[in-house]
């Protein structure tokens, strides 16, 4: 049975951030990885190689991705294919959200 079956709202927030990173990582298995992103007034992040999965935990306002914005709020899932331009815009203070990464280097085809 797997040690990490559960990881909480509470974890997460007090999860340490590394240098050089914007979110908290809680879990890996394989190329899946688990983390925790609460961005304050903007939202920098650039393209990433994997393919990306948000769940927003908290919060509402835009997302971009590949020139196409949605609104979302708490409780929507969100998708970012590997490499394409995206970020969140008009977010409120309390905007957080689950990041899961997955899948090889350039996404899945």
């Amino acid at each position: 049975m797997p040690k990490n079956v559960r990881f909480s709202v509470a974890a997460a927030k007090a999860a340490p951030i590394p240098a050089g990173r914007r979110s908290a990582l809680l879990f890996e298995h394989g190329s899946m990885s688990l983390r925790y992103y609460a961005p304050r007034g903007a939202d920098p992040q650039t393209p990433h190689d994997q393919d990306e999965v948000y769940i927003v935990v908290s919060g509402s306002g835009r997302y971009t991705v590949d020139g196409e914005t949605v609104s979302f709020a708490a409780g929507d899932v969100l998708f970012a294919p590997a490499g394409a331009d995206h970020r969140f815009e008009a977010f409120t203070e309390d905007f957080a959200t689950w990041v899961i990464f997955y899948g090889p280097t350039g996404g899945e085809h």
